[in-house]
């Protein structure tokens, strides 16, 4: 049985090992007749007819989790009963939950979106992003004084609601973003250990 976390653009698969990441078209072309149970955030996405698919968006049950949430973020809260959930791809969602209660989050941009926003300020803001730059010093360059600003920001506001809780990192940049916080965890399995939870509550 596959667990898949389907996205706008690409489709996150865990075969109870590994994870792989595929477009949407080669994921049905190849697994059309496999068991797949999934959660999908993209609108106009519909599993192929007669295909052995499971949406199983309804199994997430997060208690505090408001009515519009993601099921992509109630998989992550569903992880863990304690911790802080940061995952870290287009968007960049936090979220905080404390015995198995949700207690809100909130969604930053994610790096992209950052740099693509000072471009349009203007052309002379237009860089390229320094991943590595220190945020233990002040910047002397362009690129650096936007690639700090955009960290630290980042960095300041998770820090602000840190608190006794671990913090747990996943998506695309969670690694990289991870090794600002000392004693973080990145574990890109988040999404599907939710998925295997409410799978086994609900069988």
């Amino acid at each position: 049985m596959l667990l898949a976390d389907i996205g706008n653009s690409r489709v996150h698969l865990f075969d109870g090992n590994n994870v792989s990441h595929i477009n949407i078209n080669d994921m049905i072309r190849l697994y059309k007749d496999t068991p797949v149970n999934y959660i999908s955030v993209n609108s106009s996405f519909v599993a192929p007819e007669g295909s052995p698919w499971s949406d199983i968006s309804s199994l997430l049950v997060l208690q505090g989790a408001y009515d519009t949430m993601g099921v992509d973020r109630k998989a992550l809260c569903l992880s863990y009963d304690d911790g802080i959930f940061i995952d870290a791809g287009s968007a960049i969602t936090v979220d905080i939950v404390r015995d198995g209660v949700y207690q809100g989050g909130f969604i930053l941009l994610g790096i992209k979106a950052y740099i693509e926003a000072y471009e349009r300020i203007s052309k002379a803001l237009k860089i390229d992003f320094n991943p590595k730059c220190s945020l233990n010093s002040m910047p002397f360059t362009t690129k650096d004084s936007i690639s700090y600003g955009i960290i630290s920001s980042i960095k300041s506001v998770i820090d602000s609601h840190s608190s006794d809780l671990s913090l747990y990192f996943t998506g695309g940049d969670g690694e990289w973003l991870s090794g600002f916080f000392p004693q973080s965890n990145f574990d890109e399995l988040l999404i599907f250990r939710g998925l295997q939870k409410a799978l086994k509550d609900y069988i």
